[in-house]
Protein backbone atom coordinates (compact mmCIF):
# COMPACT_ATOMS: atom_id res chain seq x y z
CA UNK A 1 0.00 0.00 0.00
CA UNK A 2 1.21 3.03 -1.01
CA UNK A 3 1.24 5.66 2.19
CA UNK A 4 1.76 9.62 2.61
CA UNK A 5 2.02 12.04 5.61
CA UNK A 6 -1.72 12.07 5.69
CA UNK A 7 -1.82 8.81 6.78
CA UNK A 8 0.28 9.52 9.59
CA UNK A 9 -2.25 11.57 11.41
CA UNK A 10 -3.23 9.43 14.16
CA UNK A 11 -1.45 6.10 14.34
CA UNK A 12 -2.84 3.45 16.77
CA UNK A 13 -0.54 0.86 18.09
CA UNK A 14 -2.29 -2.26 20.03
CA UNK A 15 -2.01 -3.58 23.20
CA UNK A 16 -4.30 -5.96 24.29
CA UNK A 17 -3.87 -5.57 28.21
CA UNK A 18 -7.29 -3.76 27.80
CA UNK A 19 -9.07 -6.40 25.95
CA UNK A 20 -11.52 -7.07 28.89
CA UNK A 21 -14.75 -9.03 27.60
CA UNK A 22 -13.25 -7.64 23.72
CA UNK A 23 -11.44 -9.33 20.91
CA UNK A 24 -8.46 -7.07 19.62
CA UNK A 25 -10.35 -6.98 16.45
CA UNK A 26 -13.50 -5.51 17.52
CA UNK A 27 -11.09 -3.03 19.55
CA UNK A 28 -9.33 -2.33 16.47
CA UNK A 29 -12.82 -1.87 14.23
CA UNK A 30 -13.95 0.90 16.83
CA UNK A 31 -10.60 2.91 16.07
CA UNK A 32 -10.63 2.68 12.65
CA UNK A 33 -14.82 3.52 12.61
CA UNK A 34 -13.52 6.55 15.30
CA UNK A 35 -10.97 7.61 12.62
CA UNK A 36 -7.48 5.65 13.18
CA UNK A 37 -5.27 6.16 10.06
CA UNK A 38 -2.36 4.00 10.91
CA UNK A 39 -2.37 0.42 12.58
CA UNK A 40 0.34 -0.96 14.29
CA UNK A 41 -0.35 -4.81 15.97
CA UNK A 42 2.47 -5.22 18.40
CA UNK A 43 2.54 -8.46 20.25
CA UNK A 44 5.23 -9.84 22.71
CA UNK A 45 3.97 -12.75 24.14
CA UNK A 46 1.56 -14.59 21.56
CA UNK A 47 2.33 -17.76 20.24
CA UNK A 48 3.49 -17.49 16.62
CA UNK A 49 0.21 -19.23 15.69
CA UNK A 50 -2.06 -17.19 17.32
CA UNK A 51 -0.07 -14.36 15.81
CA UNK A 52 -0.31 -15.05 12.46
CA UNK A 53 -4.32 -15.47 12.48
CA UNK A 54 -4.61 -12.39 14.17
CA UNK A 55 -2.43 -10.47 12.24
CA UNK A 56 -4.08 -12.16 9.02
CA UNK A 57 -7.46 -10.82 10.37
CA UNK A 58 -6.38 -7.28 11.01
CA UNK A 59 -4.81 -7.00 7.79
CA UNK A 60 -7.83 -7.48 6.10
CA UNK A 61 -9.93 -5.61 8.71
CA UNK A 62 -7.77 -2.42 7.77
CA UNK A 63 -7.88 -2.78 3.86
CA UNK A 64 -11.41 -2.68 4.02
CA UNK A 65 -10.65 0.89 5.78
CA UNK A 66 -8.09 1.37 3.26
CA UNK A 67 -5.60 2.27 6.41
CA UNK A 68 -1.71 1.03 6.55
CA UNK A 69 -1.30 -2.08 8.61
CA UNK A 70 1.85 -2.63 9.85
CA UNK A 71 3.63 -5.40 12.33
CA UNK A 72 6.15 -3.97 15.13
CA UNK A 73 9.02 -5.89 15.09
CA UNK A 74 8.15 -9.36 13.31
CA UNK A 75 9.78 -8.71 10.00
CA UNK A 76 9.33 -12.68 9.18
CA UNK A 77 5.85 -12.63 10.33
CA UNK A 78 5.10 -9.34 8.20
CA UNK A 79 6.12 -10.71 5.36
CA UNK A 80 4.24 -14.30 6.20
CA UNK A 81 1.27 -12.24 6.38
CA UNK A 82 1.81 -9.50 3.63
CA UNK A 83 1.60 -6.75 5.62
CA UNK A 84 2.10 -3.37 4.29
CA UNK A 85 5.22 -3.14 6.60
CA UNK A 86 6.92 -3.22 9.61
CA UNK A 87 8.22 -0.81 12.45
CA UNK A 88 11.27 -1.81 14.35
CA UNK A 89 13.57 -0.20 16.97
CA UNK A 90 16.98 0.64 17.13
CA UNK A 91 18.31 -2.98 18.56
CA UNK A 92 15.61 -4.72 16.30
CA UNK A 93 17.41 -5.56 12.44
CA UNK A 94 18.71 -3.14 10.21
CA UNK A 95 16.90 -1.44 7.59
CA UNK A 96 18.77 -2.98 5.13
CA UNK A 97 18.21 -6.27 5.96
CA UNK A 98 14.40 -5.99 6.39
CA UNK A 99 14.16 -4.17 3.16
CA UNK A 100 16.43 -7.24 1.67
CA UNK A 101 12.71 -9.69 3.23
CA UNK A 102 10.24 -7.24 2.51
CA UNK A 103 10.84 -6.00 -0.79
CA UNK A 104 11.12 -2.16 -1.44
CA UNK A 105 7.12 -1.29 -1.86
CA UNK A 106 7.00 -2.18 2.03
CA UNK A 107 6.82 0.40 4.59
CA UNK A 108 9.16 0.35 7.19
CA UNK A 109 8.89 2.24 10.33
CA UNK A 110 11.99 3.09 12.59
CA UNK A 111 12.44 4.37 16.36
CA UNK A 112 14.77 7.44 16.68
CA UNK A 113 15.38 8.97 19.77
CA UNK A 114 18.27 11.70 18.78
CA UNK A 115 18.90 13.35 15.47
CA UNK A 116 21.58 11.10 14.23
CA UNK A 117 19.45 8.61 14.76
CA UNK A 118 17.05 9.97 12.68
CA UNK A 119 19.38 11.30 10.05
CA UNK A 120 21.01 7.39 9.60
CA UNK A 121 17.29 5.97 9.43
CA UNK A 122 16.44 8.33 6.97
CA UNK A 123 19.67 7.91 4.66
CA UNK A 124 18.57 4.04 4.95
CA UNK A 125 15.35 4.77 3.37
CA UNK A 126 13.10 4.43 6.14
CA UNK A 127 9.71 5.68 5.54
CA UNK A 128 8.84 7.27 8.33
CA UNK A 129 9.97 7.92 12.10
CA UNK A 130 8.47 7.12 15.69
CA UNK A 131 10.18 9.53 17.83
CA UNK A 132 9.56 9.23 21.67
CA UNK A 133 8.50 8.95 24.86
CA UNK A 134 7.83 12.57 24.34
CA UNK A 135 5.64 12.50 27.60
CA UNK A 136 5.97 9.66 30.59
CA UNK A 137 4.80 6.57 29.31
CA UNK A 138 3.49 3.64 31.35
CA UNK A 139 2.81 1.25 28.68
CA UNK A 140 6.40 1.01 27.35
CA UNK A 141 8.83 0.87 30.52
CA UNK A 142 12.24 1.01 28.87
CA UNK A 143 11.25 3.81 26.87
CA UNK A 144 13.24 7.02 27.51
CA UNK A 145 12.04 10.51 27.26
CA UNK A 146 12.83 12.74 24.38
CA UNK A 147 12.77 16.20 25.22
CA UNK A 148 9.96 18.65 22.67
CA UNK A 149 13.30 20.50 21.27
CA UNK A 150 15.06 17.08 20.26
CA UNK A 151 11.49 16.36 19.03
CA UNK A 152 11.55 19.89 16.72
CA UNK A 153 15.25 19.50 15.85
CA UNK A 154 14.47 15.82 14.40
CA UNK A 155 11.63 17.05 12.22
CA UNK A 156 13.97 19.96 10.98
CA UNK A 157 16.41 17.44 9.95
CA UNK A 158 14.52 14.87 7.81
CA UNK A 159 12.40 14.85 4.92
CA UNK A 160 10.53 11.59 5.74
CA UNK A 161 7.56 12.01 8.19
CA UNK A 162 8.28 11.28 11.91
CA UNK A 163 5.23 10.38 14.66
CA UNK A 164 5.44 11.62 18.03
CA UNK A 165 4.97 8.81 20.69
CA UNK A 166 4.93 8.23 24.25
CA UNK A 167 1.96 9.52 26.42
CA UNK A 168 0.06 11.60 24.10
CA UNK A 169 -3.32 12.08 25.51
CA UNK A 170 -5.85 14.75 23.57
CA UNK A 171 -5.37 16.75 27.19
CA UNK A 172 -1.63 17.21 26.45
CA UNK A 173 -1.16 17.02 22.37
CA UNK A 174 -1.37 20.91 22.33
CA UNK A 175 2.01 20.99 23.69
CA UNK A 176 3.54 19.36 20.45
CA UNK A 177 1.87 22.28 18.26
CA UNK A 178 4.46 23.15 15.87
CA UNK A 179 7.18 20.55 16.46
CA UNK A 180 7.13 19.65 12.57
CA UNK A 181 5.24 16.17 13.43
CA UNK A 182 3.16 14.53 10.76
CA UNK A 183 1.16 12.94 13.43
CA UNK A 184 0.71 11.13 16.82
CA UNK A 185 0.87 7.40 17.61
CA UNK A 186 -1.03 6.48 20.89
CA UNK A 187 -1.61 3.53 22.60
CA UNK A 188 -4.00 3.67 26.03
CA UNK A 189 -5.34 7.11 24.80
CA UNK A 190 -7.07 5.14 22.49
CA UNK A 191 -7.48 1.42 23.83
CA UNK A 192 -7.81 2.16 27.38
CA UNK A 193 -10.99 4.49 26.26
CA UNK A 194 -14.57 3.13 27.75
CA UNK A 195 -15.50 3.80 24.01
CA UNK A 196 -13.43 3.62 21.94
CA UNK A 197 -14.93 5.21 18.61
CA UNK A 198 -15.88 8.49 20.49
CA UNK A 199 -12.06 8.16 22.12
CA UNK A 200 -10.57 7.49 19.01
CA UNK A 201 -12.87 10.86 17.18
CA UNK A 202 -11.96 13.54 20.15
CA UNK A 203 -8.53 12.51 19.58
CA UNK A 204 -8.51 13.05 16.18
CA UNK A 205 -9.68 16.34 16.32
CA UNK A 206 -6.86 17.24 18.69
CA UNK A 207 -4.54 16.36 16.67
CA UNK A 208 -5.48 18.16 13.55
CA UNK A 209 -6.02 20.98 15.21
CA UNK A 210 -2.10 20.93 15.60
CA UNK A 211 -1.09 18.96 12.85
CA UNK A 212 -1.39 21.18 9.72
Amino acid sequence: MKFDRKDMLLYAVTDRSWLGEETLYSQVEQALKGGATFIQLREKDLEEEVFFSEAMELKELCKKYRVPFVINDNVELAKKVDADGVHVGQSDMKIKEVRKILGKNKIIGVSAGTVEEALSAQAENADYLGVGAVFHTGTKSDASAVSHDTLKAICAAVNIPVVAIGGITKENVEELKESGIAGIAVVSAIFACENIKKGTEELKQAAKRIIK
